[in-house]
């Protein structure tokens, strides 16, 4: 075992192994005579030799220096090492720099601190690429130790590592600060504590106390100072991020008389990993997380089953409006992303209780544009509260368009409101569709594609027809031999140059095919800069001789904007989103289509009509829901019943903000018949939100359920008609249990649901059945 070295400067006594595995400790495996250690001559970044690691294993393994580096709380710690994997990266894309930490009984307070992964070091496949991590010294600890950490099957090499106590952190904090700043409003008093770099809020209406946690151990605020005149409300502050050796200029400016405050963040020069500031609020019992996670959700923040995740803001499946909020009901306080293109939520536990703090996340590996997040805290309202200020801001920012103003200028989009979207790949649609007109289904949005006079004959029967179209997949045509099925929606001519490229060179992986003996092979990603041209051929080719009404773009909303390093087409998440609503702004105003996409996200929300998906909470649908969706379900999945159907858990916090201007619809993977046992209270939630049903089947899945199928038209359709363009004002639960709930819209509309077993007697005396529902119409 190596002694605690002190000081400054490299401790490692065999950086580059040029003395053999002098100072290192034995290769340890999980897995028995796994893995082996080699000094390899030929394979090297500097001296004469480097450290090949071979491992056969699955499970993890570890190679440790014996040195250790006394260090106090506080001390400001790099470490840095050179690796290269074999021609393919997945050889090296579990290995990870770090350091063990320990405590003053030698006890191990963290194994993996500082961590760095070698998916994060810039380079191509087969070359070396520094990893390189800056850490501040958490308390408690006092030394530590250098590692490499991996697992899986896999060979790389390892070359001059790092351990380095840098000086001169203390010395560049400011040190006449004051330990406490306030700011005040008639509203809010808003106090930055110098020490932790972390506010309290007190909400001056209620007397409520909102305190944050302090910041993540690798930012320390340097100096702090509040604005010198009255007015001006102010804190201008800086902040060290010691992973990188970055200052962010930070500056808080509260709100002369709202309950609000902004706070924002610029910086340059090279931002590797994620930012984490500020820290959360923390959660007291009683609360939940208000997370627009597709049409909405809350957790409880004593949750337990509620599992950490991050939750990016710039793709459908994380949030698909930028903000969050905590609440008990009527008291609370949330956050707007103002930039939300390279940003996400982390949703933690602390002290047991679930919170929720923002992370800035790189624009091609640097900080980029400033950064802003505001804050507005509540005296009253609730979740309906946040969405209604929400709401507000995506007026202010172009995000708000209306269906009745999309109705103007496309009179087709009319057809939407109110229409069940039906999925059946018949390719005689027309008997179909007398058949569901028969059984009283008669608004009809028909989404598979069809012949053009099958097309001309059902939009003389009033459908809004349309088809499903995807601008992301390109398969490599040298493997259509391989494949069970070869798209004809596949653009192959982008292959490769029109493929979206990460920061290594590779070819981004798409959606996996499946080949003929059993495995899978990836698509490639069509570059978004790239995917209009192609739209353009496809689409106009087709509505020449195809009278389609509508369209369907899958994958648009719903996958992440992306960096593209492809140096034909390089782009920002900001230029893949702005690509991508081009893309839907073309199908929907040039070519004169109902538009919809998967998923959802609001940024879109001026160029789409519905949102295929929304309804249905992207973790928590059936396995391989986007694979298999013909498959009916006959038992529930646990996780299905509670979060996705869990009308404990759900809001309607897209409805709360754009009901009147996008259609929310279920995921053709988890329609309203998709679980026959959950399609009553599917009904519910359609009405409740005032929502259409998708309905999935064949020819004989129709003969067996036409009644059911009628029935959840007739349960659903009148009222979402009603209310298709109509702001929904308020929704409330009417129990504590949160079974019986009511939602209303500006038409005067009011819905009342009882998802429980019990019946419920309403305030006006009807009594609502189990199940059951009611809507009362203005006179």
């Amino acid at each position: 075992m190596g002694m605690a070295v002190p000081g400054f400067g490299e401790i490692l006594s065999n950086p580059g192994f040029e003395t053999g595995l002098q100072g290192w400790s034995a290769l340890w495996t999980r897995e028995a005579d796994a893995g082996t250690v080699a000094l390899d001559g030929r394979e090297f970044h500097g001296g004469a030799t480097s450290l090949r690691i071979e491992h056969r294993g699955a499970k993890d393994w570890s190679l440790e220096a014996k040195d250790r580096l006394a260090v106090a709380p506080g001390d400001l710690v790099e470490i840095s090492a050179w690796a290269k994997s074999s021609e393919a990266d997945s050889d090296a894309s579990h290995l990870t720099l770090c350091v063990a930490s320990r405590n003053d009984f030698g006890t191990v307070e963290q194994w993996n601190l500082g961590a760095f992964p070698f998916d994060r070091a810039e380079g191509k496949a087969g070359e070396w690429r520094r990893l390189r991590s800056r850490f501040l010294v958490p308390p408690g600890v006092v030394e530590v130790q250098l590692r490499l950490i991996g697992s899986g099957v896999g060979r790389l090499w390892v070359d001059d590592l790092s351990l380095v106590k840098l000086p001169g952190l203390g010395e560049l904090r400011n040190k006449d600060m004051p330990p406490k700043i306030t700011l005040s409003n008639p509203a809010l008093d808003v106090t930055l504590d110098t020490g932790a770099g972390a506010f309290t809020v007190v909400d001056r209406r209620t007397g409520e106390t909102f305190r944050q946690n302090p910041v993540s151990p690798d930012v320390v605020l340097l100096n702090a100072e509040a604005g010198k005149a009255p007015d001006d409300l102010a804190l201008r502050f800086t902040l060290l991020n010691a992973a990188t050796g970055m200052k962010i200029e930070a500056t808080l400016r509260l709100d002369p008389a709202r309950p609000e405050f902004t706070l924002d963040l610029a910086a340059q020069g090279e931002l590797p990993g994620t930012l984490h500031y500020p820290g959360p609020f923390l959660t007291k019992p009683g609360q939940y997380l208000v997370v627009p996670m597709n049409e909405g959700i809350s957790y409880p923040v004593e949750d337990p089953d509620i599992q950490p995740m991050d939750l990016v803001a710039y793709g459908g499946h994380g949030i698909c409006m930028a903000f969050w909020g905590v609440t008990d009901g009527e008291h609370g306080q949330m956050a707007i992303l103002e930039t939300p293109d390279d940003a996400a939520i982390r949703i933690d536990r602390h002290d047991g209780k679930l919170d929720i703090a923002p992370q800035w996340e790189p624009q091609k590996r640097q900080f980029g544009y400033p950064r802003r997040l505001r804050y507005i805290f509540f005296d009253q309202g609730g979740h309906v509260a946040m969405a209604k200020r929400y709401r507000a801001y995506a007026k202010e920012t172009g995000l708000f368009r209306t269906l009745e103003q999309k109705r103007k200028e496309n009179p087709e989009v009319d057809r939407l409101i109110g229409a069940v979207n039906v999925w059946c790949w018949d390719k005689n649609a027309v008997p179909f569709v007398r058949e569901l007109k028969a059984a009283g289904i008669d608004r009809i949005l028909w989404s598979s594609a069809q012949s053009p006079e099958t097309l001309k004959a059902l939009n003389d029967l009033g459908v809004l027809t349309s088809r499903y179209d995807i601008y992301q997949d390109v398969m490599d045509p040298a493997q259509f031999p391989r494949l069970r099925y070869v798209h004809s929606d596949w653009p192959t001519a982008a292959w490769p140059d029109d493929l979206v490229r990460n920061a290594g060179g590779d070819w981004v992986h798409g959606w996996d095919v499946e080949t003929k003996d059993g495995g899978l092979y990836p698509c490639g990603v069509l570059s978004d800069g790239q995917a209009l041209k192609y739209a353009r051929e496809r689409v106009l080719a087709d509505l020449a001789t195809h009278p389609y009404r509508c369209r369907f773009i899958d994958t648009t909303t719903a996958s992440p904007w992306r960096e593209d390093y492809n140096p034909l087409h390089p782009m920002t998440r900001s230029q893949c989103r702005e690509a991508r609503m081009a893309l839907l702004k073309f199908i929907s105003a040039d070519c004169h289509l109902v538009t919809g996409s998967e998923t959802g996200h609001d940024a879109a929300v001026p160029f789409v009509d519905y949102f295929e998906g929304m309804l249905s909470l992207g973790p928590y649908r059936v396995p391989d829901a986007g694979r298999e969706m013909q498959r009916v379900w006959d038992e529930v999945p646990e996780n299905l019943s509670k979060f996705q159907v869990g009308h404990a858990y759900r809001l309607p916090l897209w409805e709360l903000v754009y009901h009147e201007c996008v259609v929310a619809q279920w995921y053709w993977g988890d329609y309203s018949n998709k679980l026959p046992a959950l399609w009553d209270k599917r009904d519910l939630f359609n009405v409740l939100y005032g929502t259409p049903p998708m309905f999935m089947f064949d020819r004989a899945g129709w003969d067996k359920n036409k009644e059911r199928f009628a029935q959840s038209y007739r349960n659903v359709a009148p009222a979402v008609r009603a209310v298709g363009y109509s702001e929904m004002t308020n929704h409330r639960f009417l129990t504590l249990d949160r079974n019986v709930q009511q939602t209303t819209f500006a038409n005067g509309t009011v819905v009342t649901v009882n998802f429980g077993s019990q019946p419920y007697r309403t305030p006006g005396g009807t009594l609502l059945a189990p199940l059951g529902f009611r809507v009362d119409q203005a006179n």
